[in-house]
């Protein structure tokens, strides 16, 4: 090591030597130090008494705040009071004085024992809460006093120093309406300025209660009413929620059949509504119903808020009379729970189907026996239209050789144009309209579209057997197995299988008469087009397995019916003398002036056209 390097170490020595010295504290700093220490350690002591005496608050009953609004019934477990008459049992809790439970007496559940429960302990909640200056009142919070009590009423009341909240239930006597009045007294003061509404915070998990999952889904949706204006509903299939921007006169928990439907005398404002799909999986549930809403409320107890909860069955007669009850008298459309269709079809089945199956119904038969009559009632309704469009394609039918005529005459396709007027001259000649048997069919479709909707939503079927089905409300499955298949599930309906039968022979029965009535160009695409309609009644199969078994079943007696009646005319008849009878016509009008329909007119002008146009090149 040279001069140099040891030089330079001592330097560095003596100037951390040096920097140590300087930068040491003084006897005051020292001091201090050691009080901020000192001061630390206690604070840490302290933090730690706070934490062991929250860890002993967790594991002690909480005490209420002494300066809360009735402190005195904010602790405690409530009792449970049981409300009945023959039509519903309820549940109601003192803690909160809210339904926590409900019970349809007479609808046996179809999965499990007992009756249907339309809202269970574990599966609904309602919470009410009221906003004011110091503090939010809950009354979910709040064990109430049992004032009165009889078998189908009760009175709930909560007090502290002059002030007073009581909450009444009333279920009216052989109906499912349970009335609710929550009424306050000395809060004047408390509530916030300008708010004077109760929060509605609802809850439910909606259970499966018939047999088919699937189907019942289908028809299960959260339903509201809106002011002033229609029912609306969130989407069965999907997830869904929605803030309608209109006062809401009622809100619906809906199942297949049976609803719980909070109704206020005041709609209920700043609404807000979802569905949630429950998992697949869980074979209890189908959906999550939550809705939350503001309802009118007087602090100074002038008024009291009046609420109504329905606690019943999807049956349109049911709900019409129930609708009475309400503050809004029949306006309140209770009775749109059940589905019957859009307008048009909803028209069909209010003023036609529904009094012919209430007729029958009365006469005390089995369901399924209300249903042939219904069916073959029906099918007599429709026999003009059905007999008007099967002697249309009877007429084109015998009519079918002049029109192979003029085929031949026009064979080029750059003629086709000339032979659809030719054709059509022919009819015009004869009386018959190709397009005379679609109208009648149309007029037809409207029915069966409307049964479509009626029969599902019938609670009328529930729980009634016929034949092989044990419930006409659901899937017939003589035929199961433990696996479930792509697009057929685990079972085979048999009334499917005989519904896509029928609809089989019906399409192939259809398919003869179309190929009679055409020639050429036309006959050669309808037997590309065959195929496709022999594919519905196979697509019908997968549609309809997990569907009603009363809908499959009427269906098939349609069907069946059909394939008779088309025989039966078919059988009556007589080809000559209907021919005999369109020349008759001829005859009768072949000086009058020419008639030329609107079809005709158009290929007409069509045909000048391309005349016109030829002329031009």
């Amino acid at each position: 090591m040279d001069k140099n390097t040891i030089t330079g170490f001592i330097l560095i020595a003596l100037v951390v030597i040096g920097f140590s010295w300087y930068s040491q504290p003084s006897k005051e700093e020292l001091e201090a130090m050691a009080r901020q220490d000192s001061i630390a350690a206690v604070e840490q002591q302290k933090q730690a008494e706070a934490e062991k005496k929250a860890e002993e608050v967790v594991a002690s009953p909480a005490t209420p705040d002494s300066s809360s609004l009735f402190f005195s019934q904010s602790n405690g477990e409530g009792e449970r009071i049981l409300l009945q008459n023959n039509k519903v049992k309820v549940g109601i809790n003192s803690k909160g004085a809210v339904v926590e439970d409900a019970e349809i007496i007479g609808y046996k559940s179809r999965r499990r024992d007992g009756d249907v429960v339309i809202l269970g302990k574990e599966d609904a909640s309602m919470k009410l809460t009221l906003p004011l200056k110091q503090e939010n009142l809950c009354l979910t919070d709040l064990v109430f006093n049992v004032a009165e009590k009889t078998d189908s009423s009760v009175v709930f009341v909560a007090e502290q120093e002059g002030k007073q909240l009581q909450v009444s239930y009333t279920l009216r006597p052989n109906a499912y309406m349970l009335d609710m009045n929550i009424a306050s007294q000395g809060l004047e003061g408390m509530a916030m300025p300008g708010e004077t509404a109760l929060l509605l915070d609802w809850k439910a998990t909606v259970l499966q209660q018939e047999k088919g999952r699937d189907f019942e889904n289908r028809y299960s949706s959260l339903t509201y009413k809106r002011q002033g204006k229609g029912v609306k509903k969130l989407s069965e299939m999907k997830d869904d929620s929605k803030e309608p921007e209109e006062a809401l006169e009622w809100i619906a928990f809906k199942n297949q059949f049976f609803s719980a439907v909070l109704i206020a005398d005041k709609p209920m404002t700043k609404a807000s509504l979802s569905s949630t799909q429950a998992d697949e999986k869980d074979a209890d549930y189908l959906k999550e119903y939550e809705a939350s809403a503001q309802i009118p409320f007087d602090v100074t107890g002038k008024e009291s808020t009046h609420l109504q909860m329905y606690l019943g069955p999807n049956d349109f007669h049911i709900l019409k009379a129930h609708s009475k009850m309400t503050a809004y008298g029949a306006d309140a459309d209770l009775d749109e729970l059940v589905y019957l269709g859009w307008w048009i079809f909803r028209f069909i089945n209010r003023w036609s189907i529904l009094y012919i199956f209430d007729w029958l119904k009365a006469m005390g038969l089995p369901m399924g026996i209300v249903l042939l009559l219904l069916t073959i009632i029906i099918k007599v309704l429709v026999f003009p239209t059905q007999k008007k469009s099967y002697l249309s394609s009877a007429k084109m039918r015998v009519l079918k050789p002049k029109l192979d005529e003029i085929g031949k005459q026009y064979p080029n396709p750059d003629q086709a144009m000339q032979k659809q007027q030719a054709m059509m001259q022919v009819y015009s000649q004869y009386g018959v309209s190709p397009m005379g048997g679609c109208l009648p069919m149309l007029i037809q479709m409207p029915i069966w579209i409307a049964m479509f909707n009626f029969i599902p939503n019938a609670i009328d079927l529930r729980g009634e057997s016929f034949l092989w089905a044990s419930d006409l409300s659901a899937y017939d499955d003589p035929i199961r197995w433990g696996t479930s298949l792509p697009l057929i599930g685990n079972h085979l309906s048999l009334f499917c299988i005989l519904f896509s039968a029928t609809n089989l022979i019906n399409t192939w029965i259809s398919m003869r008469q179309q190929q009679n009535q055409f020639t050429g160009e036309q006959a050669q695409q309808m037997k590309m087009m065959q195929w496709m309609m022999y594919l519905m009644p196979l697509m019908f199969f997968f549609w309809f397995n997990n569907y009603s078994s009363g809908l499959s079943y009427f269906y098939f007696i349609s069907g069946l019916l059909n394939i008779v009646t088309m025989w039966y005319l078919r059988w009556k008849t007589d080809d000559k003398k209907l021919l005999a009878g369109l020349e008759a016509y001829r005859e009768q009008h072949k000086n009058d002036p020419k008639k030329v329909s609107g079809l005709q007119a158009r290929l007409e002008a069509l045909q000048k056209m391309q005349q016109e146009q030829a002329k031009r090149r």
